[in-house]
């Protein structure tokens, strides 16, 4: 006989403590379903969080409860039978075992007719709760799962013209915060490319490539990630290149900070540099900074010799890094139709 197993919370967000309950839980029966449960204006969107937990947990059902309903007993006289119809109607068959690490676990087993298992409740394995993390996530870093630590990161994207350094001061800079860097996709892309004009579209394209390279790197990163370079330095590039803007380019989300990095050094020609010239470089360098005030992106300038542009930009990282996380209402990346749950 399928044995069944239940498990509800709001995963705002989900963390270690969350999936190792949610294991658990699946170790013990046959069949596991999840109900992510959320409110509208809460600090993190609800499909977000079903769709974290989706990537979370393969081979469990997550289903996404988004009605507003009474949050605790004493809000409604009928609070308990509201909550059992809610269930039901996402899962109507028999539920087996009841599983969380707060008491009411049991309560809920009763109404449901199965069986309760308070799970940690001390949460001594996994001392670390969804308050905490949204209050300060760099400082709890180790208990947020990789699928969702692109919603806490803080971005910071070296910016500026050709042969400024972007590629080295990004790798010093990843190398120094002790995670991976996000190289620029378009380097790699011109390698191979052959010849002939660009394309808005083909722009585009080398910008959502950026994006899903960030996408599967960033999981991995700490609460600070490193990119050289990004879709608005690929909006640059397209004045450059097609002599107008791109205005999708310019509309996808901005990064925490961008280091501007001057043209004050060197030009070097390593073949597959466009705008040697004194004229071009300097236009494009202008340009660059025009693009960063218009979008009313914050960025700092960064100057002088390689070592001076080192030490600049490690302060500026640290002011970024030592300011309090502020919220973030907008999704890092669109969502993958399979992680937004739909076919």
């Amino acid at each position: 006989m399928t044995t069944r197993g239940f498990l509800l919370g709001k995963f705002m967000p989900p963390h270690a403590g969350h999936v190792a309950h949610c294991r658990m839980a699946a170790a013990l029966v046959d069949e596991l379903t999840v109900m992510v449960c959320t409110l509208e204006g809460e600090p993190v969107p609800g499909a977000l969080r079903a769709a974290w937990m989706r990537e979370l947990l393969p081979g469990v059902n997550v289903v996404h409860h988004d009605r507003e309903i009474p949050q605790e007993p004493e809000d409604h006289p009928d609070f308990w039978p509201i909550w059992r119809r809610a269930i039901v109607a996402l899962h109507p068959e028999p539920i087996d075992l009841v599983v969380g690490a707060d008491a009411y676990v049991v309560r809920l087993a009763q109404e449901l007719g199965a069986r309760p298992l308070v799970a940690d409740p001390t949460r001594r394995a996994f001392p670390v709760s969804g308050s905490a993390i949204r209050e300060d996530p760099a400082g709890h870093w180790h208990q947020i799962p990789g699928p969702v630590r692109p919603w806490y990161q803080k971005r910071v994207v070296v910016f500026g013209s050709e042969s400024v350094g972007k590629t080295t001061l990004a790798e010093q800079l990843a190398a120094w915060l002790g995670g991976p860097v996000v190289p620029e996709y378009g380097r790699a892309y011109e390698a191979t490319r052959g010849d002939g004009p660009w394309s808005a579209d083909e722009l585009i394209g080398l910008a959502r490539r950026h994006e899903a390279h960030r996408a599967a790197i960033a999981p991995r990163a700490g609460p600070v990630l490193i990119e050289d370079t990004d879709p608005l330095m690929t909006a640059a590039w397209a004045h450059m290149l097609l002599g107008h803007p791109v205005p999708e380019l310019e509309a996808r989300p901005r990064a925490d900070l961008y280091l501007l990095l001057d043209a004050d050094v060197p030009f070097v020609q390593d073949g597959i540099r466009y705008f040697a010239d004194g004229g071009g470089r300097r236009r494009f360098q202008a340009l660059c900074q025009a693009l960063l005030e218009r979008a009313g992106a914050r960025y700092e300038k960064i100057s002088g010799d390689w070592d001076a542009r080192e030490r600049q930009a490690r302060a500026a990282v640290e002011r970024l890094r030592a300011e309090p996380f502020a919220g973030r209402w907008t999704l890092p990346i669109q969502l993958h139709p399979v992680l937004a749950g739909r076919p």
